[in-house]
């Protein structure tokens, strides 16, 4: 059950971070986005306040990183590719 939560909260930080980023991402691309911030979060969780594990930890400290670690991971991404990504929904 733990397995599917985190599967889920990963699509929803990543949709999150797409929609503030303004990509359009399928809903497997945001899972990915989503767990792969959460590991970018807590790195920089760790480098911003010192912190050991806050983005193992399930409260809204950890959520908050993983959300700025997914938007950190589409900025890269975005600089990296060149490409500006605008949702077409304006």
């Amino acid at each position: 059950m733990g397995l599917i939560i985190f599967l889920i909260l990963g699509a929803v930080i990543g949709w999150l971070a797409s929609s503030v980023m303004g990509r359009d991402n399928g809903i497997l691309m945001n899972m990915i986005i989503g767990i792969v911030g959460s590991f970018v979060g807590g790195f920089a969780s760790r480098l911003f306040t010192g912190a050991d594990d806050s983005f193992l930890a399930f409260d809204i400290s950890g959520l908050f990183w993983s959300f700025i670690g997914a938007v950190i991971l589409l900025a890269i991404a975005g600089a990296i590719s060149g490409r500006k990504h605008h949702n077409s929904a304006a």
